[in-house]
């Protein structure tokens, strides 16, 4: 197994749970006793802990690198879904979900640092096809939950359980052990500060993505079916579409970047999400609305991980700090995304409330010429430095 092999299934794995316990979500009501908005809460819960995860990878990674974070992210969703999976009490069910959030934050920053150091290592653009297999993984473990519906959705919680810790376990050797700022001996030294302007740059456009994706994830089908008056088998196409569209996106997104470079990648991308979801929003027919979902999900496809490229190359020596602090972003995206759109539903109506994301992607077009990111002042070998909170 190669570390870049080793990367790609801790993605993978992160993708696999992910999708089952959203996929599963009906079926914990079910079991539970609860209703939508309890079900909001917790995944607001999980929001919430996911950004914590992220500060906790950020603390681990600074001292001891961020393949123990990574580890320790796996294990503790591993841990937590077997919680959620079986009936348990529901405060014993709303800590499990605390701990999976906690987990799942601490994959994606840990995860993220990787990715960034694998392309360092390698020298050209790879982490599309980390994103790639993340969403490939989603899509197996929303097909493995509906094989599995009428047996029980703790069956394929389980097996996500068990993935997670046998990545952990075959893939701890193969990750990359020291972090840039930690392999080159020297003396501590203070750190130089971190580039805030550019965490803000690439951050945002983390949030305007992820507000995209989360608006497109909860609402697409409701608007299809309730608004359009779109049959059941016609009302989920829209987010199909949308999530074919990110994988293929990902999976031609290296190679696409290689030759082009990142500026008019951005540019293209966030101008074809903002003029997706305008479609979306202006033209009241299924058709359209399922058109606009796809393109932006070519959108997201792209910016989501060249963001997170860039956002490596800031400070490369500091890549642990700069990708736990963008990754936080994630979450306030999500968050706005679901809540935002679900707000303007009833006014001014669901489709225009698609113009929301539109308006906060947009800007995004403006920032493409940053994506190309200057080397940090001072070129000179960074040793370990005391790490700063």
């Amino acid at each position: 197994m190669t570390t870049r092999s080793a990367v790609a299934l801790a993605y993978a794995a992160q993708g696999l749970g992910y999708a089952t316990v959203v996929t599963a979500l009906p079926s914990f009501k079910q079991r539970q006793g609860i209703d939508d908005t309890a079900v909001s809460l917790i995944v607001l819960l999980v929001c919430v802990t996911a950004a914590a995860g992220s500060v906790l990878a950020e603390r681990v990674a600074t001292r001891r690198g961020s393949r123990t974070a990574l580890l320790l992210g796996l294990v503790l969703q591993a841990l937590a879904l077997p919680v959620v999976a079986l009936a348990t009490p529901m405060p014993v069910f709303v800590a499990g979900f605390a701990l999976y959030g906690l987990g799942l934050g601490t994959v994606d920053a840990a995860a993220g640092i990787q990715g960034v150091l694998v392309q360092h290592r390698l020298g050209r653009p790879v982490m599309s096809g980390f994103f790639a297999c993340y969403t490939a993984a989603a899509a197996a473990g929303a097909l493995l939950m509906s094989a599995v519906a009428r047996t029980g959705a703790a069956i394929a919680l389980l097996v996500a359980a068990v993935a997670l810790a046998v990545v952990a376990l075959g893939a701890r050797r193969h990750l990359i052990g020291t972090d840039l700022r930690l392999a080159t001996p020297g003396p501590v030294r203070a750190p130089r500060p971190l580039p805030t302007r550019g965490i803000w740059l690439f951050g945002g456009v983390i949030l305007a993505a992820f507000v995209v994706d989360s608006a497109v994830s909860t609402w697409s089908t409701v608007y299809l079916h309730d608004v359009l008056l779109a049959s059941a088998t016609v009302a989920p196409l829209g987010y199909a579409a949308y999530q074919a569209a990110v994988l293929v996106t990902r999976l031609a997104g290296d190679r696409l970047v290689s030759r082009a470079g990142r500026p008019p990648v951005v540019l293209a991308a966030a101008v074809l999400a903002a003029l997706g979801l305008t479609l979306t929003a202006l033209v009241p027919a299924g058709w359209s609305a399922i058109a606009g979902f796809a393109a932006a999900g070519v959108g997201v496809g792209a910016l989501v991980p060249m963001a997170f490229s860039a956002a490596g190359e800031l400070d490369p020596g500091r890549v642990d700090e700069v990708i736990a602090r963008i990754n936080l972003f994630n979450y306030a995206g999500a968050v706005l995304g679901a809540v935002l759109v679900g707000l303007l539903a009833d006014r001014p109506g669901l489709g225009l409330a698609f113009l929301l994301p539109a308006l906060l992607v947009a800007p995004v077009s403006g920032t493409a010429r940053r994506f190309v990111v200057a080397a940090p002042p001072e070129a000179e070998p960074v040793g370990r430095t005391v790490p700063g909170h």
